[in-house]
C-alpha cells in the first residue's frame, strides 16, 4: 500500500490566498467594466443633446433667413458681442 505525498500546509495556504486574490481581481474588473459602460452611456447622451441643440440653432438660422428672403428682406445673423472692461485703480 503506497501512501500519497501530502501537500504542505504553506502551499495550501498560498493556493487559497491566490484563488481569493484572483476572485477579488475578477470582481473588480467586472465592476470597472460595468461602471465604464454606464459612463459611456452618459457621455453619449450628453453628446447627443449637444448635437440636438446645435442642430436646432442651425435650423432656426436657416428658417429665419428663408422667411426674410420670402418677404424680400435680408437676414443678418446675430454676431457675438464682445466687451473689454479695464479697471483703473487710483
Amino acid at each position: 500500500e503506497k501512501k500519497l505525498p501530502s501537500v504542505p500546509e504553506s502551499l495550501l495556504k498560498r493556493r487559497k490566498a491566490f484563488a481569493e486574490a484572483k476572485a477579488k481581481r475578477i470582481k473588480k474588473i467586472l465592476a470597472e467594466k460595468k461602471a465604464r459602460k454606464e459612463k459611456r452611456k452618459i457621455i453619449y447622451k450628453r453628446a447627443e443633446s449637444y448635437y440636438k441643440e446645435y442642430r436646432q440653432l442651425y435650423r432656426r438660422e436657416v428658417r429665419l433667413a428663408r422667411m426674410a428672403r420670402k418677404a424680400g428682406n435680408y437676414y443678418v445673423p446675430a454676431e457675438p458681442k464682445l466687451a473689454f472692461v479695464i479697471r483703473i485703480r487710483g
